[in-house]
């Protein structure tokens, strides 16, 4: 193993080790909090189709989340079967389709979110809330470089 002797590349690799070990152990916590059947993915694209107030494309969906069509597809599908969307198609374009949160997919969306907000409200209370602050605004800097190289990689 090549270990690093640059104090920025330690830094980089303490904080991504971090980082991605509270991911996977807030995802853990996440999962057993959500009401039976619920996937994270499934709340995840309920809240983002709760908060636009907008219809979506699968494929404004699947970029929005960064996964491939398939697997955006593949949660679409298991939010119809549950009621939770609506697909369309395009009026337009029947090629395309659009998918928009129904009712019953509102109420999972609040039954799921007044589930996992004690687990992430402890876990800010325990850490507190100025530490929370401060972090919460390196975490949308780091987002924002990731995005921006992302986005350069796509246009070449």
């Amino acid at each position: 193993m090549n270990d690093t002797k640059n104090p920025v590349d330690q830094l980089a690799i303490a904080l991504f080790s971090e980082m991605f070990m509270a991911d996977q152990l807030a995802r853990a916590q996440l999962a057993k909090a959500l009401p039976s059947g619920m996937e994270l993915s499934h709340f995840s694209v309920l809240q983002h189709l709760a908060r636009s107030g907008a219809e979506r494309t699968p494929a404004q969906l699947a970029r929005a989340f960064h996964v491939t069509r398939g697997a955006m597809t593949n949660t679409m599908s298991k939010l119809e079967w549950a009621g939770y969307v609506h697909v369309r198609p395009d009026w337009v374009d029947a090629r395309r389709k659009f998918v928009a949160i129904s009712p019953s997919g509102i109420k999972a969306r609040d039954a799921a979110l007044a589930a996992i907000e004690p687990v992430l409200s402890n876990a800010v209370a325990a850490i507190g809330e100025e530490k929370v602050r401060v972090a919460l605004s390196v975490m949308r800097e780091l987002r924002t470089e990731f995005e921006g190289q992302i986005s350069d990689e796509s246009k070449s």
